[in-house]
């Protein structure tokens, strides 16, 4: 098979559309050929400094397809079946082979490339927003990189589940397409100081949960953005800027908490967070949320495409596809 392969972690440019021997499925394995790859945020920090436990190294959590070879222990899936797949790696090339209980069906009426979007995503986001950050109807909650697919899966769930929805972006027309999916008010983070607008935007409150995926410095800042007994809860570190750190001190005055979060470690140690990706497809079917997708690169450009969502002008997912 042909995969987007580096040799050695670095930047884009260290990728080579090569050909790899194909994987094979054993016990509960499906194998599928992949037909859209969703770039997530932690693909492009793996290929930048991320361990390579072989060489060359397939990058990659999520993908979709449909399913060419079932292994003799897979009970729920056939072949033919269209899934979408999460694994620690393996997402960029033409086939993958991963544990069925990493697989969701795709429902009828979802498109493939759709899928492919979902789970790290939109699992993450709804994670964040309810089951650790306690999100209820009526509270206020803030978006940190809006315009990302965790932003943008948060955003459109935390609407509909009747709170009000703050966000920042890097820019004005960013913020403005972010309305129609349930942004409420915006805030550019590069020209407006964040923590005073959002004290001003709530009236000097603050917000009930902050969904924090910059990092560095920026975590700091998002602590200082809640209100009394407010959740922040940190899945990342896409702004590069270093060790994310917080005086433990600004939390307790107003009984604050702080919680870091891995989709991954859910998926392994419950099957909560299995069903709640599922109940998403559906959702996603139904049209309650959406999928937006910026660009589609194919796999042999996968240095062109991690570089432009490394230049941060990319709106919601960017897609290869073999």
């Amino acid at each position: 098979m042909k995969a987007a392969v580096y040799y050695e972690a670095g930047g884009p440019e260290v990728f080579r559309y090569e050909e790899v021997p194909d994987p094979h499925v054993v016990d509960d394995q499906v194998l599928v050929g992949v037909e859209a790859v969703s770039i997530e945020g932690g693909d492009t920090l793996a290929r930048s400094g991320g361990e390579l436990f072989v060489v060359p190294h397939i990058v990659g959590y999520q993908c979709a397809g449909t399913v060419l070879e079932t292994g003799p222990k897979v009970l729920g899936l056939t072949v033919g079946d269209r899934v979408v797949t999460v694994g620690l790696d393996g997402s960029h090339a033409e086939l993958r082979a991963v544990p069925e209980g990493f697989c969701w069906k795709i429902p009828d009426g979802v498109s493939t490339t759709e899928g492919a979007c979902i789970p790290v995503a939109f699992g993450t986001a709804h994670d964040c927003l309810f089951e650790f950050g306690h999100l209820e109807a009526g509270q206020s909650v803030l978006v940190q990189a809006g315009a990302s697919g965790v932003g943008i899966a948060a955003i459109q769930m935390a609407k509909h589940a009747g709170a009000r929805v703050l966000a920042t972006a890097s820019r004005d027309d960013k913020l403005e397409r972010l309305k129609v999916l349930g942004l409420d008010e915006g805030i550019n983070y590069t020209t407006t100081d964040m923590v005073a607008e959002v004290r001003r935007l709530t009236g000097g409150q603050g917000v009930n949960v902050v969904l924090e995926s910059v990092g560095g410095d920026n975590l700091q800042a998002s602590v200082s953005c809640l209100a009394y007994r407010g959740y922040c809860v940190s899945i990342g570190d896409a702004g590069r800027g270093g060790a994310a750190r917080v005086d433990v001190s600004t939390m307790r005055p107003n009984n604050l908490t702080l919680t870091g979060y891995f989709l991954g470690m859910e998926l392994f140690m419950s099957p909560r967070a299995r069903a709640v990706i599922a109940g998403i497809l559906e959702d996603l079917a139904a049209g309650r949320i959406h999928a937006v997708v910026d660009r589609t690169f194919p796999l042999s450009e996968a240095a062109a495409a991690h570089a432009y969502i490394e230049s941060r002008d990319a709106f919601g997912r960017v897609l290869l596809v073999p």
